[in-house]
This record gives structure tokens, sequence and C-alpha cells, in this order.
């Protein structure tokens, strides 16, 4: 114990005896953490991000939308749900308090206009159900209503952001809007959601779903989105198999073809979501953490330098009594004390590099650092230290006493 106490003790001593050196030496390291630390912190605040947002939908949230395999596309064919398909699972499907279809209008994306002030925005139909399905209410006014929806009504509600954009007064409720040549009156506007990655959750507007299929012209082609709650969790899978059942006769799949659709719960398409950002985090951080080899590099090429110049040294140790572990130990010890020192520095600088690039671009969420990161950082710097200090300590350990007091 004492003699671990006293490798520590001279390690540190000859570190600060070259403290500039030591600092230069450890700049590989510190780059290698610091860029790692700030990957992670933005890729789970990215993931973080993502999570909150799908657990807002609550995990008996369920969503249906068409699928089309590669082999299919490739035929030029593209599979759809239609409103038949909505009209038959709300009609045969139990278990379920709220189904609500989604039709966009066009391709998702038109023009609004008030008086002068025009806007691209997401046109949707949906029905009375959507505010239940989706946990998003309206802070003025109201929602659309069943009435509204057999009546196909030409009325809107909107998200919050249309106010801006279009300089509507602070009470819209009674104006009118242009959507696709015609005219829609508000009658709410739903509460705010914010950004997520420097886009608006609040630049929309909702209409009757008949009256999105009358802007999309009636077509037979219109492709919607089916989200519905189950009333019991435990019988997802149950509720699932008839409903994949019913729109697999629907659609006239035989045994063996593939679903033209997917269903999946809130929770987990915000599984997938942050599966693919834990993924991509994962990447980039063994990407950047290929410099943590160069700067062990780094250390080890210091580390014979230093056996080199204090090779009379290392012969007056021996000649006093040191044994060959006790050498092996003190530049061990040495090369870990500067890998670890490294990585520290780089943890700090990385928080900042997070942070300040959260700060700076809008488009990014808050980041996060979690503990683990800190962690591996930390534990990899130390490996570092080891491996590229075993090296340079044996070689000092396997001097001559001798020859190393004859050294100049």
């Amino acid at each position: 114990m004492y003699s671990f106490l006293e490798s520590f003790r001279l390690a540190f001593n000859s570190i600060r005896a070259h403290a500039m050196r030591s600092v230069l030496t450890t700049l590989g390291i510190l780059i290698g953490v610091a860029a790692t630390i700030g990957v992670v912190a933005i890729g789970q605040g990215m993931s973080h991000a993502i999570g909150s947002q799908f657990e807002g939908l609550g995990a008996q949230n369920v969503t249906i939308r068409a699928e089309t395999s590669r082999m299919d596309q490739l035929q030029g064919k593209i599979n759809r749900l239609t409103l038949t398909d909505y009209e038959l699972l709300k009609s045969r499907l139990s278990g379920v308090s709220n189904i609500t279809p989604v039709l966009f209008v066009g391709n998702a994306f038109g023009q609004a206009r008030y008086k002068n002030n025009e806007t691209v925005t997401q046109v949707f139909g949906t029905t009375s159900a959507y505010q239940d399905v989706n946990n998003s209410y309206p802070q003025e006014g109201r929602f659309l209503t069943i009435s509204d929806d057999r009546a196909n009504r030409k009325i809107c509600v909107i998200g919050s952001k249309l106010i801006e954009d279009l300089k509507l007064p602070t009470d819209p409720i009674g104006d009118y809007l242009e959507i696709g040549s015609e005219w829609f009156k508000i009658v709410g506007v739903m509460e705010s959601r914010g950004e997520i990655f420097g886009f608006s959750q609040d630049n929309y507007i909702m209409i009757p779903v008949g009256a999105a299929a009358a802007l999309n012209g009636w077509s037979q082609n219109q492709n919607v989105q089916i989200s519905m709650t189950i009333d019991d969790l435990a019988k997802f899978e149950e509720v699932k198999a008839y409903a994949r059942l019913l729109l697999r006769q629907s659609h006239g799949l035989k045994a063996g073809d593939a679903d033209t659709f997917k269903i999946e719960t809130a929770q987990q398409i915000g599984d997938t979501f942050e599966q693919i950002m834990n993924t991509l985090t994962v990447v980039m951080s063994g990407i950047v953490g290929i410099s943590l080899l160069v700067g062990g590099i780094g250390i080890m090429n210091i580390m014979l330098v230093s056996v080199t110049e204090r090779t009379r040294e290392i012969g007056i140790c021996k000649a006093v009594g040191a044994k060959r572990h006790h050498i092996l130990l003190q530049f061990l010890i040495e090369a870990v004390v500067l890998s670890l020192f490294g990585g520290l520095l780089g943890v700090g600088f990385g928080y900042l590099i997070g942070f300040a690039i959260a700060s700076a671009f809008p488009v990014f969420p808050d980041a996060l650092v979690p503990w683990w990161a800190v962690t591996l950082a930390l534990g990899f710097s130390i490996m570092v230290g080891v491996v590229f200090g075993i090296a340079p300590a044996a070689k000092a350990a396997r001097l001559d006493p001798i020859e190393a007091l004859r050294h100049e």
C-alpha cells in the first residue's frame, strides 16, 4: 500500500514538474472526450424530446396507417386506407372508446388566406373524436362536433400559430379563412404545443373530414390515417388482431400476403424514433471516439520520451532498492493520471459544447448528458491510459540499473 501511494506521489510530482507538456499531452484525450460528450448531449436531448412528445399521447393511443412494401413500390402500387376502412372499424371494432380518421387535403400542406395575408399550413380533415384521441383541446372557442361531422359544415379549428402568420385578431372566433377557394368559419383555436426541432406544432387547420374529402374532389384514392383509443391496454393484442382481420378482409388479402397497413401504439412509434436516435448517437460517438485512440498514442509517445529523459533517475531508484514493479507502477500511474485528467477536462468542455449548441440553434432541443455517458467517457480515458502507458512503463522497468546510471 505504501509503495502504491508513493508511486502516486512520484507520478504527480513528475506531472507537476512538466505542467505545460502534461497539458499538451492530454489535448488528444480532452478533444476526444469533449466531442463525444457533446454528441451524446445533443443526441440524448433529441431522443428525450421525441419520447416526451409521444408520452403526451398516452400508451392507449393506437394509429393505423397504410404501408407500401418496397416490392409494391417498384411495381408502381401505392397502398391506402380509405374512409370506408374507417367506417368499417368504427362499426365493427369493439374495445375502443374513440376512433377518428385524419385526411390530409392535397399534399398535406396548402395555402390559407385571411384578407391580404397568406400562409402555407397543414390542412386536414377529422372528426369530433380527434381531441380525445390526441389529448389536445381548444383554448378558445370550441372543437368540431358530431353535428359538424354529419353536415360537413365549412368550419375550422386552427392552431395558435395561424393567428400570428395570418395577422388574425387576438380573438379570431367568427372570422373566415379561405382554404382551397372555399371559405371556412373559425370556431376554435387549439391550445399551443410549442416547437420541436425548430418546427411549430401549432401550424395547422382542422376541418370536418367530409369537407376535406370534398376539397380533394371526393377521390376514391384518398389515403387516411386512423387513430383510436383502446379502453383496456391489456387487450391491445386482441383488438389489434381483430382490426387486422377486418382490414385484411376489406383489402382482399389472401393467406401469405403481407399487410398493406401498420398498426402501432404511440409508445411503439416513440420507441422506434428513440431507437433510431440512440443508434445514431452510438455510431457518432464511436466515430468521434476514434480520436481518443489518437490521444492515447500521443500519451505513449510522450511517456517513451519521458523514460529516456529519466533513465538516470530510474537507475538511482533501482540502486537504492526500488523493484521492477515499483518503476512499472509509477510510470503506469503517470500515464493513467494524464489520461484521466484529459478525460475530466473533456467532460467539462463536452457539457459546454452540448449546451452551447442547444442554446445557439433553436432547431435543437435542450442538451441532456446521461450519467452513463460520463462514466463511459472517464472509464475509456482510464483504459486508454493503461493500454498506451504499459509499453513505456515496461521499458522503464526493464532497464538495467548499471546501464541506467551510466546514461548521460
